[in-house]
C-alpha cells in the first residue's frame, strides 16, 4: 500500500529532475565561435548557433529535444529568399511566416548586425538538393 502512494511521488520528482536538465542543457550557451572575428559569424554563434547548429543545418543534439525543429539554413532554398525577407524574419520573428519557434531580434540586434547576419547566412555552405 505504501509503494501504490509512493509511486505518484516518485514519479512527479522525476518528471521535474527531467525537465530541470532539460532546461540546463536547452539554455546553456554555446561556447564562442573558434573561427574569426567577422561581425555575421560572431553574431550567428551568439544569436542562431543554439538552435540551428554551428553548420546552420539544424541537427544537434539539442534540436532533438525542441518541439518545433529549427529550419535548415543550408537548403538550396534559401538562396531564393530575399534579403528583405530575411532581415524582416529575423527582426519580427517567425510568428508572421508559419515559423512559430523562430524568436524575434528586433531588440537585440541594430539593423548593420542584421545585415551582417543576413551577409554570413548568405555564405554558410549549401546542401546538395534532395534527388528522388
Amino acid at each position: 500500500m505504501r509503494l501504490r502512494r509512493a509511486l505518484p511521488w516518485g514519479m512527479a520528482v522525476l518528471a521535474l529532475a527531467l525537465a530541470a536538465l532539460l532546461a540546463v542543457l536547452i539554455l546553456t550557451p554555446l561556447p564562442p565561435s573558434p573561427r574569426g572575428p567577422e561581425p555575421g559569424r560572431s553574431l550567428f554563434w551568439a544569436h542562431c548557433a543554439g538552435c540551428h547548429g554551428a553548420d546552420g543545418r539544424g541537427r544537434t543534439w539539442r534540436t532533438r529535444l525542441l518541439f518545433l525543429r529549427p529550419g535548415d539554413l543550408t537548403r538550396s532554398e534559401m538562396a531564393t529568399l530575399s534579403d528583405q525577407y530575411l532581415r524582416d524574419l529575423i527582426r519580427q520573428g517567425g510568428s508572421s511566416y508559419g515559423k512559430p519557434g523562430m524568436p524575434a531580434f528586433g531588440f537585440e540586434l541594430t539593423e548593420a548586425e542584421v545585415d551582417a547576419l543576413v551577409r554570413y547566412l548568405r555564405v554558410l555552405p549549401r546542401a546538395p538538393r534532395d534527388v528522388g
